[in-house]
């Protein structure tokens, strides 16, 4: 079985106040046009806990902003919960406002499934598709899982008794990915013993602490940890070996016939003004043309996959058909 959740379409993460109340009001900021100056006013809103994928790519995507002078004064807040919906349904709360955008991505569409929500991304306003990150699967230093081919030897003797923990809810890319490798070794996925987490700062602790077997994640999340000996990256979801994780291998290489990529995107509140979409479109297509972005890109392994506007609309209505194709496919729905 060999599996692209991005490619079926093509071929099939509190920092930061919470606005009072349900409905903000807009902020005050400078003309709706990013084609020159600094904006400001702006916020970012993550819709789960600092430290995740999520969080760090709309914190970078601030910094850049910020370091290019294309705005200043942004503000990046968390609102977890539900896998995203509770932020999801905010988003939809603030119809009209220009001002504010939320970080999402494949958890997100996943989660409206999961959670039954009645806010769906095809009420917000799309704006840009920023990144693709593979997934990776990952233990702590002291595991007893030495290769990918200790950990399946394992879990195929006792799906339930190795528990796999992610950052999203179920429907999610941490939930999707463990289903799909369960399905690619030979196990049945309502056999996985999965345990989901509100993010990677949430899940980064449970591996830490032995609290599950192993875990499924993007890559990026673990960075740090693997470069201070905390964790171990068993294997990567990509089609091709990871430059930032050199020594380690690929599903494929490991006699594993699986390839699962993430993504993350932005969207806006739904019945903004084509000025205030704009803005936002234009600010995001300035960051991805920055050095510094480029450099972002490089230093933490993410894929440039920058689209925007009416084509990130029909990406998004594409996800959530291959989305719920899977869960379905899976048995999960």
């Amino acid at each position: 079985m060999r599996i692209r959740l991005t490619a079926l379409v093509a071929a099939l993460s509190l920092l930061g106040a919470v606005g009072c109340g349900a409905t903000a009001a807009k902020e005050p900021g400078t003309a709706p046009s990013a084609a020159g100056g600094s904006l400001t006013g702006l916020r970012i809103m993550v819709p789960n806990t600092p430290g995740g994928g999520y969080d760090t790519t709309a914190r970078t995507a601030a910094k850049v902003m910020e370091e290019a002078k294309i705005a200043s004064g942004i503000q990046v807040f968390n609102l977890p919960g539900a896998g995203g919906t509770v932020g999801l349904q905010r988003t939809i709360n603030e119809k009209g406002n220009g001002k504010l955008a939320m970080q999402m991505g494949l958890g997100v569409v996943g989660a409206s499934y999961s959670a039954k929500s009645s806010a769906t991304l095809p009420q917000t306003t799309p704006i840009a598709k920023l990144i693709e990150e593979a997934g990776a699967i990952v233990v702590s230093k002291d595991s007893p899982y030495k290769t990918i081919g200790d950990l399946v030897t394992a879990w195929k003797a006792d799906p339930k008794k190795v528990t796999v923990g992610g950052g999203s809810s179920p429907g999610g890319p941490d939930h999707l990915l463990p289903m799909q490798l369960a399905k690619a070794v030979g196990i049945d996925p309502k056999q996985v013993n999965f345990v989901s987490y509100d993010g990677g700062g949430e899940l980064l602790p449970a591996i830490l602490g032995n609290k599950i077997g192993f875990g499924a994640s993007g890559f990026g999340e673990f960075l740090d940890q693997v470069e201070a000996g905390q964790v171990r990256v068993l294997a990567v979801t990509s089609e091709q070996p990871i430059d930032v994780l050199k020594d380690v291998p690929t599903l494929k290489a490991a006699g594993i016939d699986l390839v699962f990529t993430n993504w993350r995107g932005i969207v806006a509140p739904p019945g903004i003004g084509d000025a205030d979409k704009k803005m936002w479109i234009d600010a995001f297509t300035r960051m991805h043309q920055t050095p510094q972005w480029k450099a972002e890109l490089t230093k933490r392994g993410w894929t440039d996959s920058f689209i925007t506007g009416d084509e990130f609309a029909a990406y998004l209505t594409e996800q959530d058909k291959a989305v719920a194709a899977i869960l379905s496919e899976l048995g999960l729905t």
